[in-house]
C-alpha cells in the first residue's frame, strides 16, 4: 500500500480504541454510578478526569516524539492506554476508576497526537485531506458501535467489559506500528521546557477542575474557587514566560498563522458543544426517559453513522465551496442540530430523535474534517510537532469544558434531584448550541482562498490591468 493509505489505517487503530472506549463509557455512566452508589451526575468525572489528563500532557507529546522517535512513543502510549483500560475494568470504587482514567488519559495524550504527527509528516500536503478522511473512517467505527456495544454490555452483562475489550485492539495496534511505521525523529531537539510544562499543565488542570467543582453546590466551593484562581494565574504567568524561552512547551507564536489561529479558536468554541453531546444524550435517554442502556445506545449511535458518511465526501465539498464558506455556514447548521435536541420528550418518536442526531453527526463531521485539515495548511515542517500538540491540547480542553459546562447547567437547573428532570436537559442543549454557534466569529478573518492547497479549490482572480 502507498504511504498515504497504510499510515492513516494504522493510526486509526489507536483512534478506534480511544473512541470505542469513550463512547461506550458515556452510555454506561448511569449503570456505573449505580454500582458504586454514586449520583449519576457525579460520574461525569470519569470523562473529565480523562480529558484533563489529556489536556495537561498533550503539550509534551511533540517533544518526546521528536526526542525519542514517533514510533517508539506511539507504541509506549498504546501500551499505557491498554494497561490502564485493564485497571479501569478492575476498579473497586469511584476513586480507583478516576485514578485509572487519569492514567488512561496520559497514554491517550501521547497516542493520538503522535499518531497524527506521524501522519502529517509522512503524507504529502496534497494528499493530507484524503489521508485524514481515510484515517477517520476506521476510527469512526468505534463511535458507531461504541454506544450500541456499551449499551448491550451494560444491560445484559457487566460494564467492566467496556474497558477490557480494548486489550485485543491495543495488541493489534502495537504489532502494526512496530512492523510498518518509521521511527521519525528530529535531528536537533532543544531542551525540554520543564517550567513551561509545569505552568501549563497545572494551569489547564486547575482551571478546568476548578470550573467543574466551584459552582456545583448551593454556595460556591472554596477549594474549587481557589483552584480556578490558581489555574488562571498560572496560565497568565505562562504567556509572557513563553515569549522569553527558545523552545516553549506551548508555542503561542503559532497563533500568528491565520489558518492555525482560526482552527484553534473557532474549533475550540465549536467543540465545547460537541463535547457535551455524548454526555448529555445517553443521560437524557436513561435518566430523563427511563430507557435501558441498550435502548439508549440504539438511538444515539446514529450520530457516528452520520459522521462516517460525511467523511467520504468532505473533500469534494471543500473543493467546491472553500474552507471559509464551509466553516461558517456549517457551524451554524451543526449548532442548530445540537440545540434541536432540546425538543426531545419521552413521547417524541424515536425515528425523529434519530433523524436529528444523525444529521447533527453529519454536519459536525464536516466541521471536524475542515478544522483538522486547515490547522496545518500554512505550518512549516519544523513547527509541525508544536502545532500538532497545541491543536490537540486545545481540542481536548474544549471537549472537557463542554462536559463540565453541561454538568454544571444540569446541576444549577435540577440541583441534586434524581432522576434528572427533562427541563434541565432542555437548557443544557440550548446553551451549548448557542455557544458552538459563536465559533463562526473566528472564521470571518480567513482569506477566501484559505486552505486551497489542501482542498484543490481554484480561486479565480481578476486579471491585472
Amino acid at each position: 500500500m502507498p504511504t498515504h493509505v497504510i499510515v492513516p489505517l494504522i493510526v486509526a487503530c489507536a483512534l478506534f480504541m480511544q473512541n470505542l472506549d469513550s463512547t461506550s463509557l458515556a452510555t454506561s455512566l448511569p449503570a456505573i454510578a449505580e454500582s458504586f452508589g454514586e449520583p449519576a451526575l457525579r460520574l461525569h468525572m470519569a470523562i473529565t478526569a480523562y480529558m484533563l489528563a489529556l489536556a495537561a500532557f498533550l503539550p509534551m507529546s511533540g517533544w518526546v516524539a521528536d526526542r525519542y522517535g514517533a514510533r517508539n512513543i506511539f507504541r509506549l502510549a498504546i501500551f499505557v492506554f491498554t494497561m490502564s483500560s485493564i485497571s479501569c475494568g478492575l476498579a473497586a470504587n469511584f476513586d480507583q476508576l478516576i485514578a485509572a482514567r487519569i492514567c488512561q488519559g496520559i497514554g491517550g495524550a501521547m497516542m493520538v497526537p503522535v499518531g497524527r504527527l506521524i501522519l502529517v509528516r509522512s503524507v504529502p500536503k496534497s494528499e493530507l485531506v484524503a489521508a485524514m478522511a481515510l484515517m477517520g473512517v476506521p476510527s469512526l467505527v468505534g463511535p458507531i458501535i461504541g454506544p450500541l456495544l456499551g449499551g448491550v454490555i451494560t444491560t445484559y452483562s457487566n460494564w467492566r467489559w467496556i474497558f477490557w475489550i480494548n486489550v485485543p485492539v491495543g495488541i493489534l495496534g502495537f504489532i502494526l506500528v512496530s512492523k510498518f511505521i518509521e521511527n521519525i525523529r528530529e535531528e536537533n531537539v532543544k531542551p525540554f521546557d520543564w517550567i513551561g510544562f509545569g505552568l501549563s499543565a497545572f494551569g489547564l488542570a486547575a482551571t478546568v477542575f476548578g470550573m467543574d467543582t466551584a459552582f456545583t453546590k448551593d454556595r460556591p466551593d472554596a477549594i474549587g474557587l481557589g483552584l480556578l484562581f490558581s489555574g488562571i494565574v498560572a496560565l497568565a504567568i505562562y504567556v509572557p514566560y513563553s515569549r522569553r524561552v527558545s523552545n516553549p512547551i506551548m508555542d503561542l507564536s503559532l497563533m500568528r498563522i491565520r489558518t492555525f489561529r482560526a482552527s484553534v479558536t473557532g474549533g475550540s468554541t465549536f467543540r465545547i458543544g460537541v463535547g457535551a453531546m455524548p454526555f448529555l444524550l445517553p443521560l437524557l435517554m436513561q435518566e430523563g426517559f427511563g430507557y435501558s442502556p441498550a435502548q439508549s445506545g440504539v438511538i444515539t449511535f446514529v450520530s457516528a453513522a452520520g459522521s462516517l458518511g460525511m467523511r467520504t465526501v468532505a473533500r469534494r465539498i471543500l473543493r467546491a465551496y472553500g474552507f471559509k464558506r464551509v466553516l461558517i455556514w456549517n457551524a451554524f447548521i451543526a449548532s442548530a442540530f445540537m440545540a434541536a435536541c432540546a425538543s426531545f420528550r419521552a413521547d417524541t418518536p424515536q425515528v425523529v430523535m434519530m433523524a436529528i442526531i444523525f444529521f447533527g453527526g453529519v454536519f459536525r463531521s464536516l466541521e471536524f474534517t475542515s478544522l483538522n485539515a486547515i490547522a496545518f495548511a500554512d505550518v512549516e515542517r519544523a513547527e509541525m510537532s508544536h502545532a500538532m500538540s497545541f491543536s490537540q491540547m486545545a481540542q481536548r480542553l474544549s471537549l472537557t469544558i463542554g462536559v463540565a459546562m453541561s454538568a454544571l447547567i444540569l446541576h444549577r437547573v435540577a440541583g441534586d434531584v434524581s432522576p434528572i428532570p427533562v427541563r434541565a436537559f432542555e437548557w443544557a442543549f440550548l446553551i451549548i448550541g448557542i455557544v458552538s454557534a459563536t465559533s463562526v466569529f473566528s472564521f470571518f478573518s480567513l482569506a477566501p482562498d484559505a486552505g486551497a492547497v489542501l482542498s484543490g479549490r481554484k480561486i479565480e482572480r481578476p486579471e491585472p490591468r
